[in-house]
């Protein structure tokens, strides 16, 4: 057992598995930042690109890559598709994301603002990150703006609700 965890560990060391993202759906936008590796090609290979606020990343030889919407899967293609023809025989790529961008939350807490996005956070977690309720806040319905919302529509959820990044939390008071 140990020598197959070893060679998984090499592996995955290595830039040949993929880091693990929060889902394969996820979309990457400005504010993410992804790690680029390119097999046997230093040059080519960056540990940390931040998305501009433009949806793009600069890549050599590719110029400036429109990544914004795209799954990392997506942008792990995009790079082999470029390279392949004219720079690399077979390029072995992987990329994967090391930063999120952060998520909002304002209101009846002790500590608004922007909030570092981590996988697997419900709305009670992201509270507690920002401190906590204050006295008045109502701990029932806190409205949401989900970033991925292009009409920005509020809508309540409960505490319960799975955090992405680029949502906006509101923590209302209560009247008593």
């Amino acid at each position: 057992m140990r020598p197959f965890f070893v060679l998984l560990c090499t592996v995955w060391l290595a830039g040949l598995l993929p880091l693990p993202v929060i889902a394969e759906d996820y979309t990457l936008s400005s504010g993410d930042a992804v790690r680029i590796y390119v097999y046997g090609e230093p040059d080519l290979t960056f540990e940390q690109l931040l998305i501009g606020q433009n949806g793009r990343i600069p890549y050599p030889f590719l110029g400036e890559l429109k990544v914004s919407g795209k799954t990392a899967a997506e942008l792990q293609q995009t790079l082999i598709d470029g390279l392949k023809p004219s720079y690399l025989v077979d390029p072995r790529i992987s990329v994967s994301i090391v930063k999120y961008r952060p998520f909002f939350v304002n209101g009846e807490v002790r500590n608004p603002g922007g909030v570092s996005f981590q996988p697997g956070l419900t709305l009670r977690k992201a509270i507690s990150l920002a401190g906590g309720f204050t006295e008045r806040a109502n701990k029932k319905d806190v409205l949401v703006i989900s970033g991925s919302d292009p009409e920005l529509n509020e809508k309540k959820v409960g505490l319960d609700f799975r955090v992405r990044p680029g949502d906006i939390f509101t923590v209302q008071d209560t009247f008593f």
